[in-house]
């Protein structure tokens, strides 16, 4: 017996240990993300025009859509500076949702929360551990026209702070992009041929400044549109420009360490894949996406097409949670589907009449929203603004996919 009570106690630790272990490093046999199938189209779950409507613009056209990294909700952004907030009903609570239908006149269900910029908004984004359990996470950042960054707070609509930026004039200058780093401990913003990276939890005018071109005359140009981090904590991140290139810099001390060239228009988004060896890159009036390896950086892997050779809009992709395929829309309403590890086209549908300018995918569902809109010239007749908008113009919408979890298990 006490043989036997001795090797229950060398046991014991041992069987502690080992969850703290599959929890720090899971393993697939855990967890499999459900295999969308993009074979079979998707049933649009959610749609909404209505409500974007309502101000004094007759053409409140939308100007992309994101997920909350928690999957809790999504934000929109339009041309009436105005950011929305929409929360996914419970399963159990579907009182206030109405049959979605594109030709019907009323939304799904309204927008929970409604912030107002003074300004056009140039970029958004997510806190990176926004959880909706933990509203001191609920936050996300904006940045408009003549206006510092802001950071809003997602359950009130409250401004919590501003990170502010001054030219050499001591002007308030305004970002063009925002991003949060991986850790969430950042903010970095993009401004012509510079970053400054400001601290989260010191907001004011304190910042580090990073010019993007280097004594040398090498870097970048122009304005920085865009910024994306490496997910893997590889310590990278991913810079565009209106001068058509697209820079790697390390995050620390924003060391400069390679430029891309390729592009025929201004990067308008850039996006690591979900290992961090590729990068994709889009631009205005280009109508090819390009897929870059930063092990090597010196050609393309391969271009993606999409309709949007003849914009100047931001037109931004995403890449699903397996990180095996990603959805771009464009001018023709279209959104498309691509494998990544072969680069060709897997399926398309119809998210809109009009250029869907966002597509997200779901965190973690398979699950994806679009955003449509573009800017309208048209000239009254008989002093009638009316634009007689369809409901799949100027519209978001949430997409359901079909998945099969059976085929994640054998892959």
């Amino acid at each position: 017996m006490g043989e036997e009570e001795v090797q229950e106690e060398n046991q014991q630790p041992n069987s502690q240990i080992e969850p703290t272990e599959t929890l720090e490093s899971p393993t697939k046999q855990e967890y499999e993300w459900p295999m969308i199938r993009f074979d079979v189209p998707p049933h649009r779950t959610y749609h909404f025009h209505k409500q974007f409507r309502t101000g004094p613009n007759p053409n409140n056209f939308l100007k992309g859509v994101k997920w909350s990294p928690d999957g809790s909700c999504f934000l929109t952004s339009s041309e009436d500076n105005t950011l929305r907030l929409f929360s996914l009903p419970d399963m159990g609570n579907s009182d206030q949702v109405t049959a979605c239908s594109s030709a019907s006149e009323e939304d799904s269900f309204a927008a929970e929360l409604v912030v107002s910029e003074g300004e056009s908004v140039y970029d958004f984004c997510w806190y990176p551990y926004m959880s909706a359990s933990d509203p001191v996470t609920c936050v996300f950042a904006t940045t408009t026209r003549d206006h510092p960054i802001h950071l809003w707070d997602a359950t009130s609509g409250l401004l919590r702070c501003t990170y502010r930026a001054y030219d050499a004039v001591d002007e308030i200058t305004a970002a063009f992009s925002v991003s949060f780093n991986p850790a969430g401990t950042k903010v970095f913003a993009g401004y012509n041929k510079s970053v400054r990276v400001f601290d989260v939890h010191r907001p004011g005018r304190d910042f580090a400044q990073y010019s993007t071109l280097q004594g040398n005359k090498e870097g970048q140009t122009g304005i920085i549109s865009a910024i994306a981090f490496c997910p893997t904590h590889t310590g990278m991140l991913a810079t565009g420009s209106y001068s058509q290139t697209t820079a790697i810099y390390r995050e620390d001390n924003m060391e400069l360490l390679y430029v891309l060239h390729g592009q025929e228009g201004g990067i308008t988004h850039v996006q690591f894949s979900k290992d961090g060896n590729y990068l994709y890159t889009g631009a205005r009036k280009d109508p090819y996406i390009m897929c870059w390896d930063i092990r090597k950086a010196v050609e393309v892997v391969y271009k993606l097409y999409r309709s949007s050779e003849y914009t100047n809009q931001r037109i931004a992709f995403d890449i699903e949670s397996s990180g095996r395929h990603l959805g771009t829309g464009g001018q023709d309403g279209l959104v498309h589907i691509y494998d990544l590890q072969t680069g060709q086209w897997v399926s398309g549908f119809q998210a809109a009449a009009d250029t869907v300018n966002g597509f997200s995918f779901h965190p973690f569902l398979p699950m994806a929203t679009s955003s449509s809109g573009h800017r309208r010239f048209q000239i009254p007749e008989d002093d009638n603004n009316d634009l007689h908008l369809r409901g799949e113009e100027n519209c978001a919408s949430v997409w359901s996919f079909s998945y099969d979890i059976t085929a994640g298990e054998q892959s």
